[in-house]
Parts: structure tokens; C-alpha cells; sequence
């Protein structure tokens, strides 16, 4: 019983954080037309006050974003072209990343050199997680099974110490960028502050969710050793 206590315990610890991540940004993505711009809009909107013209605004399928090294704030379509409360406060998180970008903010660059040194470890662990099975099969050693678990460490798990070290510079980028801008620059609606913040402590904790879902993957290959 005590086990099984544990195992919910952590699947909860595990699971919770993005469960409650996509939860709170559907539950302001309605109305869709709360406000009169999109997200994009804004975005563009803060970058140009900002100076930034240089930085680009793109619609993406692969999450809410900004690229460092492409100076690029992309963002999902529902939030590129949606007028809801997330759209637009999940449009100021990624502006934040931006500003942090223009001022030299040191964990964003720790994170952008993390990434880089992230890449090749992840190329070498999805090549392990190729060429484990073969070797599963041809040798039925117990070292294939070592083999396997080290790709899945090597792919899921490097993501997930990236993104768990930088959580200061996501909430930095809620709370000390996006937050001043969205109340002194009276974006919000009457009423919505209070809502805001809570969309952007979902934006903060994003990555990191993200990251605690990765590890269940490493758990997966860790099982599949032990058989």
C-alpha cells in the first residue's frame, strides 16, 4: 500500500505541473475575441516600442517560442491569431524573452549555450535508440538493454536539465518584462490583471512541465532495462 502510495505521489508530481500548464491556458482562450488585436499584433506592437524592429513575428506548430539565434518570437496559431486573454499574455511572455535577449540577460544566454551543447548529446542518443534494438537482437546481452537506457537518458533526459535549470529566466520573463509591460501599457481589460499573472505562471512553467513529462520517458527506458 505504501508503494503504491509513492507511485501516485510521483506520477502526481510528475504529471500535475502540465496538467494544471494547459488546463489554465484553455481556460482563458475563451472568448477568443476578448480583445481587439491579436497576439501577433501586440507582439509586434511591444517589439517596435521596444526598438526591435529587427525581431521577427511567426506563426509555428512547434510551441511558443523565442529564438535567440534567429531573433524570431514565434507563436502557436491559436495565439498568433487569437484575440484571448492567453493569446495575448502568452504573446508578452515570449516579447519578455526578446527584451532579455537586447540586455545581455545572462540565464538566457547560459540557456542558449545549454541548447547548443544539449544538441549533440540528444543526435547521440537518438542514434543509440537506433541501433539498440539491432543489437538487442543479434546479441541478447544484458549490456543492450545498459545501451538502450543510455539513449533515452541521453535524448529525453539532457532536454529536461535544460529546461529545469532555467526556470528563473522564464519567470524573469513573466514577472519582471511582460507583467510591468501589460499594466503600465494598458493592455488589459479591467479585472484581467489578476487572471493575467496566472497565465504567465503557466507560460513559466511551460518548459518545465515539459521537462517532468521527459522524465516519465527515461522511467519507460529504465522499465525496459530491468526486464
Amino acid at each position: 500500500m505504501l508503494y503504491l502510495l509513492l507511485v501516485i505521489f510521483i506520477v502526481a508530481i510528475i504529471l500535475g505541473p502540465a496538467y494544471w500548464v494547459k488546463q489554465t491556458l484553455a481556460q482563458y482562450s475563451r472568448p477568443d475575441d476578448r480583445y481587439p488585436g491579436t497576439g501577433a499584433e501586440l507582439a509586434r506592437t511591444l517589439l517596435d516600442d521596444a526598438n526591435l524592429q529587427s525581431v521577427r513575428v511567426e506563426v509555428t506548430e512547434q510551441g511558443d517560442h523565442y529564438d535567440p539565434l534567429a531573433k524570431v518570437v514565434r507563436l502557436s496559431p491559436d495565439k498568433f491569431h487569437g484575440k484571448s486573454l492567453t493569446a495575448i499574455t502568452v504573446a508578452a511572455h515570449e516579447v519578455g524573452h526578446a527584451l532579455q535577449d537586447r540586455d545581455g540577460y545572462w540565464p538566457l544566454r547560459m540557456r542558449t549555450r545549454l541548447v547548443e551543447m544539449a544538441a549533440p548529446a540528444e543526435k547521440l542518443g537518438a542514434a543509440i535508440l537506433m541501433i539498440a534494438p539491432i543489437m538487442t537482437a543479434i546479441t541478447r546481452a544484458p549490456s543492450a538493454g545498459a545501451l538502450m537506457f543510455l539513449g533515452g537518458l541521453l535524448t529525453m533526459g539532457t532536454a529536461a536539465v535544460v529546461h529545469l535549470v532555467t526556470l528563473p529566466m522564464e519567470w524573469h520573463a513573466s514577472f519582471r518584462r511582460a507583467m510591468p509591460i501589460l499594466e503600465q501599457g494598458g493592455y488589459l481589460l479591467p479585472g484581467d490583471e489578476w487572471h493575467a499573472r496566472k497565465i504567465l505562471r503557466a507560460a513559466a512553467w511551460t518548459y518545465v512541465s515539459a521537462s517532468l513529462m521527459s522524465l516519465v520517458n527515461v522511467a519507460r527506458w529504465w522499465a525496459i532495462l530491468r526486464r
